[in-house]
């Protein structure tokens, strides 16, 4: 792959990026989710299948680290038990490029089932899909093509979702005040830790 290649395929990642749809969606999920969490005592419960799993999984442990409690629900294994790990005032943030990925949209039966009210952000690229007309914000990644060389594998999507989560866990951080002493608190090792607690001297 020659230089022209790789920075074509940089244009179309950032391009996706700048093309995600702002809406006031991001300011109703920020209030949901300030709301569940950090006022009645509830927690992020992040679930998606597949690549948008793993990415699930990234937005949960980076709310964690900034002062939101959050966790990972494997949607097939919320099938088997795993979905216990939900409590009152829980919030749930789901991720489907498709908006139709069978275990996401049981899933939503499944919580709903168990806790009526459970709020429900969506994240997907389609927004017309049967997910997202269960939520009660959607965030849609403004469903660009994919990078891959077959259109087929999650990667541009996956950025989108990437940065979406970003988007929130930043709204958030500012919200609720979020500073460089509680983030040392999170952080005991390694170098964000050592920065963190610098920092926070410094705002003394």
């Amino acid at each position: 792959m020659d230089k022209n290649e790789i920075e074509q395929i940089l244009r179309h990642e950032a391009e996706a990026v700048l093309n995600i749809p702002v809406t006031d969606g991001f300011g109703k999920a920020t209030e949901i989710l300030h709301r569940q969490v950090h006022q009645l005592g509830g927690k992020v419960i992040m679930s998606g299948m597949g690549k948008a799993g793993q990415i699930a999984v990234n937005i949960a442990t980076t709310f964690c680290s900034t002062g939101t409690p959050s966790v990972f629900l494997h949607p097939a294994e919320a099938q088997h038990g795993d979905l216990g790990v939900m409590q009152p005032n829980d919030v749930m943030i789901l991720i489907s490029n498709s908006g139709k990925t069978r275990e996401i949209v049981e899933l939503v039966t499944l919580a709903r089932g168990l806790y009526a009210n459970v709020p429900i952000i969506v994240i997907t690229g389609n927004p017309d899909s049967q997910l997202a007309a269960e939520a009660d914000v959607v965030l849609p990644t403004g469903n660009p093509k994919e990078v891959c060389a077959l259109g087929l594998t999650p990667t541009t999507s996956t950025t989108a979702m990437t940065v979406i989560g970003d988007i929130l866990v930043v709204t958030l951080m500012k919200k609720i005040g979020f500073t460089n002493a509680e983030y040392a608190k999170r952080h005991h090792g390694g170098y964000l830790g050592n920065k963190s607690r610098e920092q926070a001297q410094d705002d003394k």
